[in-house]
Order: structure tokens, then sequence, then C-alpha cells
């Protein structure tokens, strides 16, 4: 197979895969919803999915079903309100756990989880407390997405790892 077949083929498996985790990731944000009234935010388990993306296939994978799968689940859930923020927040939160995974380590899974989640509380309480102005009415967002991470770890680190180990080399990056 020569070069340029080759890196098409690449290019064509990380569209494919992007387009697929981020699809995953609304299904999962919309299959469960616990409303927040104060802050018309909600809880979800859509964290699992972005961790599955990362862990399994790297920043832009990880990055790109974050920001376009959770952002789109929010409009077609009718949080638009909440896609701007989301699209950011939830973008870094898959960039982040797919640079700090080394896709070997179960250490390292942990810790791109712990990061990337910190990042998405501090990050969605900021919007809210400043741009939104729910002001300290924000805080009662944080355990709600501290629930988001830890179930978003204990679904996306088993299942990451199944992944890395089943996968064909071709879905290795």
């Amino acid at each position: 197979m020569s070069m340029a077949v080759k890196q098409k083929k690449s290019i064509l498996v990380y569209v494919v895969l992007s387009a697929i985790m981020a699809a995953l990731v609304c299904i999962a944000t919309i299959l469960i919803q616990i409303p927040n009234p104060p802050t018309r935010g909600y809880i979800n388990i859509g964290d699992a999915m972005i961790f599955i993306s990362a862990l399994s296939f790297g920043t832009f994978i990880g990055g790109f079903a974050g920001a376009v799968g959770s952002s789109l689940a929010d409009i077609l859930s009718g949080y638009a309100l909440y896609a701007p923020f989301t699209f950011v927040i939830k973008g870094a939160e898959g960039v982040l756990a797919g640079l700090l995974t080394n896709r070997k380590s179960v250490f390292r899974d942990i810790l791109a989880v712990f990061v990337a989640g910190l990042e998405m509380i501090l990050g969605y309480f900021l919007a809210e407390f400043y741009l939104l102005q729910y002001g300290w009415a924000a805080l009662t967002e944080v355990p709600g997405n501290v629930f988001q991470i830890v179930a978003g770890g204990v679904i996306g680190i088993p299942t990451a790892i199944i992944i890395r180990r089943r996968s064909p080399n071709i879905l290795k990056y």
C-alpha cells in the first residue's frame, strides 16, 4: 500500500471516528438529563463518552466529540443557551484528557480524567457565575458536575482500556 493511500485511509478513519464519537456523546448526553432549576442546566452522563473518545483515540477525536456532541445535545434538548459554553468547555475537556493519557497506564487515565474534570467543573462554574450571571447559584451545579466526572471516569476508563486492547492497529493513534 502506497504512502498516499495510507494517509487517505488514516484521514478517513479520523473523520469517521470523530463523527461516530460525537454522535455517541450526543446520545449519552441526551439519554439521562437531570435538570438543575437554579442555573437552567442539567446533569448527564455524556462525559463517559468524552472520556472513552479521548482515552481511546486521542486529543482530536476526544476534543471534537466533546465539543460537537455535547453542544449538539444542548441544542437538541432545549438548552441552547449553554451550547457555546459547552462547545468550548467540553471540547477542552476532551483535548485535555487526550493530551494527558498515554493510552498505556491506568494511572495516566485517572490523571487525565481528574484534570479534564476539574477544567469542566471550573469552566461551567465561571460561565454560569460571570457570563450567564447566575451568581452563587452556579455552586448548585458543582455537585452534579463532580458526579458526572466520577461516573464518566468509572465508565470511561475501563471501557477505553478494553477498546485499546481490542482495537486493530488502524485505530491506534
